[in-house]
């Protein structure tokens, strides 16, 4: 009995310690694994951001240079292009808005104080289309209202022409640039029908290439028209609202001297 009792306790115990080496084990092999675990995923969390930084610019430049430099260079060049005579237009249009009811009412002071030379002079001073219509009519006032008015007519032609200068080459630019990008994918979809039939064989590693960039082209062409077009629009606004205010301030100039001469007539 006491022997069996022993054989009893022998065997506990070396239970017991089985179990407390192979925790130790397990213990000691979990920090090794969450360490594999955490380099893990902070590798993927660089790569993650490695491959943010690289991101839109490095992609854009990236797929540029596979379009293919012949037309790619064409469509950047229009893009360019564009881009330079419409912030050349817009600045020109900003600078050329000025406060027609403002103006109006100094000239007519000026007219009722000093005179004709008086209004002149503050048309003078004035930036604007709107300034230069003035200073035409009361330049032409001593010979009678319709030679005031016919040269406020006239000169308002010349003023909207050179509102509306180099405006038709954004317009230009606007339709070429997809145009520039179809072309490149007919020569694209040509390159890559050549490639299949030099081959014999239709596989798509021939055609891949030529495909790609037919519609890198098409693509970037687009996007240049898009970004034109914009910028056409916000001109072509900005040049109606500057043809409506010179249109109202040359009423209001001609009941302005239509006033002053009656005036001086009692």
């Amino acid at each position: 009995m006491k022997r069996l009792f022993s054989i009893l306790v022998i065997a506990t115990i070396m239970v017991f310690g089985a179990v407390d080496v192979n925790a130790t084990n397990n213990v000691n092999a979990l920090p090794a694994t969450m360490v594999n675990f955490v380099q893990d995923e902070d590798q993927a969390v660089a790569e993650e951001a490695e491959t943010e930084d690289v991101g839109f610019h490095q992609g854009l430049k990236r797929r540029f240079i596979e379009g293919g430099p012949g037309f790619m260079g064409i469509v950047l060049l229009c893009l360019i292009l564009g881009l330079a005579i419409a912030i050349e237009r817009i600045i020109y249009l900003n600078l050329a808005t000025t406060n027609t009811k403002k103006l109006a009412q100094d000239v007519e002071d000026a007219l009722n104080t000093g005179g004709i030379e008086a209004a002149k002079d503050v048309c003078r001073n004035t930036k604007g289309p709107v300034a230069s219509i003035y200073y035409q009519g009361l330049d032409r006032a001593e010979e009678g209202t319709e030679a005031a008015e016919k040269a406020v007519v006239a000169y308002g032609g010349v003023q909207m022409g050179l509102l509306e200068k180099n405006v038709s080459w954004v317009s230009l630019f606007i339709a070429l640039a997809p145009m520039l990008g179809f072309m490149g994918t007919v020569i694209g979809m040509i390159e890559a029908f050549d490639r299949i039939e030099a081959a014999g064989d239709m596989q798509p590693s021939l055609v891949a290439g030529g495909i790609k960039i037919a519609l890198l082209t098409t693509v970037f062409g687009l996007i240049v028209a898009i970004i034109l077009q914009i910028f056409y629009n916000y001109i072509i606004a900005k040049i109606d609202r500057i043809v409506n205010d010179m249109e109202d301030a040359s009423i209001t100039l001609m009941d302005i001297l239509v006033e002053y001469k009656n005036k001086r007539r009692v």
